[in-house]
């Protein structure tokens, strides 16, 4: 059975400045800004939650099916798709709207001026669960604001169980809305600043939302993360990464992971194992899909760290 992965597919363009932007932005003159950056490096990724989630999963010998929302302006992407042998089939292109972006200008400190263009994105609303077969578990990513409520909807009607990972999307929705996704879901992902979020706005405490889903999950980057699921709280290691190059798309390979797991009806110590490897595996790379694991290194890389096997 299939992985329903409902999520955005977005290009990123990163670029950056060879100086500081203290230097550049004058407090005393905030208020009529106007300032260029000459960025002389730039490179585009390929990114999107959907588009990270699946190509980690793909990668370890999941099923991943992609429902997204692109513009006029995703052959390369859907290229590149196609290569992966990623199926494209709820892939819907939007006319007369651009695929979803991200543009990022970094300057010497790491300090970052983001403009993120939603397009296509906005129109998620436009697929629907009951036009993808043989699927036995989901995930609702950021997209969309209508299209993340009608898919949490829909997974519930047609019985299939799915994880409702909010990420940059929760401040979208109100207390009784979020509420609402942590009901209809049977599992819930966040990172600590999200949890802390949901618990704002819900007015419940993550041990409290934990009692409504099959399992809760928080990461919480080098801390590792922490497990809720069937009364217990299971502590799950950081996987120390060989290198730390860009955190760019950790938590999509983390969630990939753990989709993989549930698939496989794996353990909870084993499953966010996997999930934490792969994060670790993905920081040693620029950007969210260009790092590469073969299954067997898997295996073997999950015994070394854990002294255990991953399965059977």
């Amino acid at each position: 059975m299939r992985t329903l992965i409902c999520g955005s597919l977005a290009y990123d363009t990163i670029m950056v400045f060879h100086d500081h932007f203290k230097n550049h932005i004058l407090p005393e003159q905030i208020h009529i800004l106007n300032v260029a950056f000459l960025v002389p490096d730039m490179r585009r990724e390929y990114g999107g939650c959907a588009g990270n989630i699946a190509y980690n999963l793909e990668m370890i010998g999941g099923e991943p099916q992609i429902m997204a929302t692109v513009g006029d302006d995703f052959l390369p992407y859907a290229k590149r798709l196609e290569k992966l042998g990623l199926a494209q089939e709820h892939v819907r292109s939007v006319p007369e709207t651009f695929t979803a972006q991200a543009f990022i200008t970094t300057d010497l400190a790491d300090n970052q001026i983001t403009a993120f263009h939603p397009g296509a994105m906005n129109y998620s609303h436009h697929n629907h669960i009951g036009d993808a077969q043989n699927v036995g578990l989901g995930i609702v990513a950021p997209d969309g604001r209508e299209g993340m409520l009608q898919h949490a909807r829909e997974f519930r009607e047609a019985g299939i169980p799915f994880v409702f990972d909010p990420g940059q999307g929760l401040p979208m929705f109100d207390g009784e809305e979020l509420l609402n996704f942590v009901e209809l879901a049977d599992y819930v992902a966040l990172n600590d600043y999200e949890a802390q979020l949901l618990q704002e706005r819900t007015g419940q405490k993550i041990e409290q939302l934990a009692k409504l889903v099959k399992a809760l999950v928080v990461t919480r980057g080098g801390q590792g993360s922490e497990i809720y699921a069937e009364g217990q709280r299971h502590e799950i290691p950081c996987v120390k990464a060989q290198e730390v190059v860009d955190p760019t798309g950790c938590g999509d390979a983390y969630r990939a992971g753990l989709l993989y797991g549930i698939a496989r009806g794996m353990d909870w110590q084993i499953t966010g194992r996997l999930a934490s490897l792969l994060g670790s595996v993905k920081i040693a790379s620029r950007g969210g899909q260009n790092h590469t694991l073969a299954r067997e290194e898997l295996h073997s890389r999950f015994k070394e760290h854990f002294r255990m096997n991953l399965e059977g």
